[in-house]
């Protein structure tokens, strides 16, 4: 048995020693200055690998070389997040550029613009000559072309570039840019940027870079060196760059960030979210909404700390992830209505420790942003962009279909319902989607679908209202109340009788417009739903009995079986 050991160890230290040898054999160079890798002349320490390991993939404009051996460098299923992000950029280009007397031009878009402003200045010309000839060579508007470096144009920085697609994609699909900074931190990726940088003939546009993206961020905090478009997509959280990408973005500026750690933003690790974003998610059909709005608040507190704050142009779930657009401004006034505590100290939510409606504990999850997550505009602009020119990207057809959904969202409603959670909790059958907008529609409320859940409806209707349409529901399909326990929630909202009127399918007057199995529900009540108390920070299930909030941002209150109601709408006046 000694032998054995002296044997095993022996090969050991034989084995340790050809390692250390080797390894010493690969690094006799020694390291990189600090210099040259910022220059990206570092010496190379291993061989490029050959053409015959390489893969070439084409997406939109751009044609990306990338090791076969790696995947990690490119992505197929995000073809979506960057043909979307090359939209949006081309929008907040046009409008940020429009002030500054530039238009863009986009390949494959029929001028209707410049043909309208042609002819009213033709109009104009016939009317008033004498303005016509005192028009100087240099007051007609410039043109951007795409591929171009437009003087006074966007200075664009994607912070965790990889192998460098999106910033090549910006570079030879959106107009109007003066630079874009592809910047990565591994020195490989950076290598790989070079190469495809040449081999798409984008180095007039697009520089790479070696460096930590908050260190750079944090480098460019002066107004003169601000970016005007930061975009973060890394692998997992961008919480570390938040901080940082606040400051770098210019006045007005836009920040566009990816989320891919959704089993953290979904409520699976409350402690691991309120870290990161400074919220506490919760367990719902709603999550993907829910993480939004975790998003965006998060954006805001950091901005706020320092007197900015932001105001979303588009906020999308997606597969995998959720991704938002948002706009960066200064200004102390808006930061300071953010808060809304003025001279009085916060009110708690006026609720029981118990839901009323299922008689189970609440959960106390937040902080959200409470405000549109979306600028209804905006999103019509680029979805009007799309339709134009569908050839313009591979995912044209999805783009629109997602904007569509969102450009008819309700803004002012916060979070939804989704029809399997509102039928198992009764222990009933599931209605359809038409049958349950039929009867809140009827009912006096305003009802949409959401990008977000393909079976959820977002409405201004309170819990009370919903319970009711679901007691009538069930109505029509009998649940054994023998099988129920006395203390489920479904035994408590099925002992409840419904407060409203119900009239059968296709009767008289306007339902008789309705299709065919839809049904007639629920009359507005005799006497309204009490007014929500004033001054409260917080917010329960039923909309009815919470306080209101003008606050950007506020905790969500939930039971373990009941959905998540819409917020109270916020006053005139609040932020944007």
């Amino acid at each position: 048995m000694g032998g054995l050991v002296l044997w095993l160890s022996f090969t050991l230290r034989s084995a340790r020693r050809l390692c250390r040898a080797r390894f010493m054999e690969g690094h006799r160079q020694g390291p990189p200055s600090p210099a040259a890798m910022e220059n990206g002349t570092e010496p190379r320490t291993e061989e490029r690998p050959p053409e015959a390991q390489e893969t070439t993939v084409a997406e939109g404009a751009a044609r990306i070389a990338f090791p076969s051996a790696n995947e990690v460098f490119y992505n197929p299923v995000q073809e979506f997040n960057r043909d979307l992000t090359c939209a949006v950029i081309t929008e907040f280009a046009r409008l940020q550029l429009g002030a500054k007397g530039i238009q863009i031009k986009v390949p494959g878009e029929k001028d209707v613009q410049k043909v309208v402003v042609d002819l009213s200045e033709r109009e104009e010309e016939k009317t008033e000559p004498e303005d016509g000839e005192n028009l100087a060579p240099g007051d007609q508007p410039r043109t951007a072309a795409v591929g171009e470096i437009c003087e006074g144009g966007l200075r664009v920085l994607e912070g965790l570039a990889a192998s460098g697609l999106r910033s090549i994609r910006f570079a030879r699909e959106v107009p109007g840019l003066q630079s874009v900074l592809a910047n990565d931190a591994s020195a490989r990726a950076v290598d790989l940027i070079r190469r495809n940088v040449q081999l798409n003939d984008v180095g007039h546009l697009v520089q790479p870079s070696q460096a930590d993206a908050r260190m750079l961020m944090y480098q460019h905090q002066k107004v003169a060196e601000r970016f005007d478009v930061i975009d973060l997509d890394p692998y997992g959280s961008p919480a570390s760059f938040l901080d940082a990408a606040v400051q770098a973005v210019s006045e007005g500026g836009l920040l566009c960030v990816t989320c891919t750690d959704m089993a953290v933003l979904a409520g699976n690790s409350g402690e691991t979210c309120y870290s990161k974003y400074g919220a506490m998610a919760l367990k719902s059909r709603a999550c993907h909404e829910m993480a939004l709005r975790i998003v965006l608040h998060s954006l805001d507190l950091r901005a706020n700390c320092y007197q900015r704050y932001v105001v979303p142009l588009l906020s999308l779930s997606a597969d995998f992830y959720v991704r938002v657009f948002v706009r960066v401004f200064t200004g102390q006034a808006k930061v300071k209505a953010s808060a809304r505590v003025k001279f009085s100290a916060a009110c708690g939510p006026p609720v029981a420790p118990e839901c009323e409606h299922c008689g189970q504990r609440h959960q106390l999850g937040g902080p959200l942003w409470a405000e549109p997550i979306h600028d209804l505009d905006f999103v019509g602009r680029v979805l009007e962009a799309v339709s134009a020119n569908p050839s313009r990207f591979h995912t044209s057809e999805r783009i629109r279909g997602v904007l569509s959904v969102v450009s008819e969202e309700l803004p002012d409603v916060p979070l939804y319902y989704t029809l399997d959670q509102l039928s198992s909790t009764i222990r009933c059958s599931t209605p359809s989607l038409l049958q349950l907008r039929s009867a809140l529609l009827h009912a006096g409320f305003r009802v949409s679908l959401s990008h977000a859940c393909k079976n959820a409806v977002k409405t201004d209707a309170p819990a009370s209202a919903v319970w009711d349409i679901m007691r009538c529901w069930e109505k029509e399909c009998p649940v054994k109340r023998e099988r129920l326990s006395e203390t489920s929630p479904a035994w408590r909202i099925l002992s409840v009788e419904p407060k409203y009127g119900r009239a059968r399918g296709r009767g008289r007057g306007d339902h008789r417009h309705l299709p065919p199995g839809a049904t007639r529900a629920f009359s507005p009540p005799s006497a309204p739903f009490p007014a929500p108390r004033q001054g409260a920070t917080a917010r329960c299930l039923d909309p009815s009995r919470l306080a209101h909030t003008p606050g950007s941002s506020l905790p969500q209150g939930l039971c373990l079986c009941c959905p998540p109601a819409p917020l109270t709408p916020r006053t005139p006046g609040s932020l944007p």
